[in-house]
């Protein structure tokens, strides 16, 4: 959770320095909900997120270094600097899509799931997206069929409270979107996004269903994002009130409490985690912006042809 953390804090301060430009969605606050799911999932499980996706590429282990120059895109990135932030892959790690089109990666998930249960190979695949994607048909396609062929797939709402810049109750009919899950006959779960051993805990029951060959389920982790829709969206348009109570509730500060009162964790151990993240984050920033970008002839590498019928080029 620092590390997500550290990284979106490197990135916003070098944006806002002029330093680097790119797409970018913020996932300050949801922290909790990726670093508790990818805690109930296997290294060799699968992972298809949307492109507010930082916290759950470095969940999965995405390594540092070449997730940044990916963000920056520069040689050495995870796509050799040609997908940028919004099409982050990493199937090292289990991270095989960050998908750029809101909703899209629920049938795309479905897809990874088939071929697992296909193939009996044992995995789950865990698939993101926030509560603006579950009014679309996608949504409701990917579970009704991953829910008649019992797919291992667990279906986990990132609920910010915020589709953009729309309120959740202004969009969306259902009070909670976990009760969307009895329409298709598998289990809903809703839980505090903000506390990753809850979220470890049901996605970790969740995935044993799907493991089981039992199959989906839909867990509604209720968060919310620190920043705006994208950067440079001021956000505006959130009770002052709502926020400040958010923030109240960081699930950053909240579990670092935890840590020390409850767990018994010394100040001092905690301490030098937070040292070693920010160093790695600090070399996997500074060796990114010294990296190149990539040469002229990549254009031509990584595509499926190279000409149109007929001879075009």
């Amino acid at each position: 959770m620092f590390t997500i953390k550290e990284c979106d804090d490197r990135f916003w301060t070098l944006m806002q320095s002029g330093q680097i430009v790119l797409n970018y969605y913020s996932p300050r606050g949801q922290e909790a909900v990726s670093a508790g799911v990818c805690a109930a999932l296997r290294p060799s499980d699968y992972l298809v997120t949307t492109y507010r996706g930082l916290h759950d590429h470095i969940a999965k282990g995405v390594p540092l270094d070449a997730l940044w120059a990916e963000f920056l895109g520069r040689v050495g990135g995870t796509c050799k600097g040609k997908g940028g932030p919004m099409h982050i892959t990493h199937p090292e790690s289990g991270l095989m899509v960050t998908t750029g089109v809101v909703g899209s990666g629920l049938p795309i998930a479905n897809g990874f799931a088939l071929w697992s249960q296909i193939s009996e190979d044992d995995r789950v695949t865990a698939v993101s997206f926030g509560d603006g994607a579950t009014n679309i048909g996608a949504f409701h396609e990917a579970l009704n069929l991953a829910a008649v062929w019992k797919l291992p797939v667990l279906f986990v709402c990132h609920n910010n409270l915020f589709a953009e810049h729309t309120a959740y109750a202004a969009g969306t009919s259902a009070e909670h979107v976990a009760d969307r899950a009895a329409a298709y006959g598998i289990p809903g779960v809703r839980v505090d996004g903000n506390d990753p051993l809850a979220v470890r805990d049901a996605a970790a029951e969740a995935v044993v269903r799907g493991r089981a060959g039992e199959g989906p389920t839909l867990l509604e982790a209720v968060t919310f994002r620190f920043r705006g829709h994208q950067f440079g969206d001021d956000g505006a348009y959130i009770d002052p009130a709502i926020f400040a109570s958010a923030q109240e509730r960081d699930p950053i500060p909240a579990f670092r409490s935890r840590l020390l009162a409850e767990f018994g964790m010394p100040e001092s151990e905690i301490a030098g985690v937070e040292d070693e993240v920010r160093t790695a984050v600090r070399d996997a920033a500074e060796g990114a912006l010294a990296a190149p970008e990539p040469p002229a002839v990549e254009l031509h590498t990584d595509v499926l042809a190279t000409s149109l019928p007929g001879g075009a080029a």
